[in-house]
């Protein structure tokens, strides 16, 4: 085989290995909650753990003047084209959505 071939055999092996054992984490999960409702509890009630809700992602309030594709919500850190805009005298409202 060549290195090529043994690097691809690789991937392939971590990502069966990986899916092997996201499926398993599912199933004893599954059994786990079945159990606890079974017994009239959920399973956050036994664990104490607050199952996480997920979040939308922040809306776009500024976009690039010449790609669209990339946006920044005006939370955290200022991205590169961003401070590039602005240093070449753009203004923030300049870029703003809408």
């Amino acid at each position: 085989m060549s290195l090529k071939e043994l690097r691809q055999l690789q991937k392939d092996l971590a990502k069966a290995i990986s899916t092997y054992e996201d499926r398993h984490k599912a199933e004893a999960r599954a059994k786990l909650e079945a159990i606890a409702k079974e017994m009239g509890y959920s399973l956050a009630d036994l664990i104490g753990v607050e199952v996480k809700k997920t979040r939308a992602p922040a809306v776009a309030k500024y976009r690039h003047p010449e790609n669209p594709a990339l946006t920044w919500s005006g939370r955290g850190r200022k991205p590169q084209w961003f401070v590039e805009a602005v240093e070449a005298g753009k203004t923030a409202g300049e870029l703003a959505v809408g």
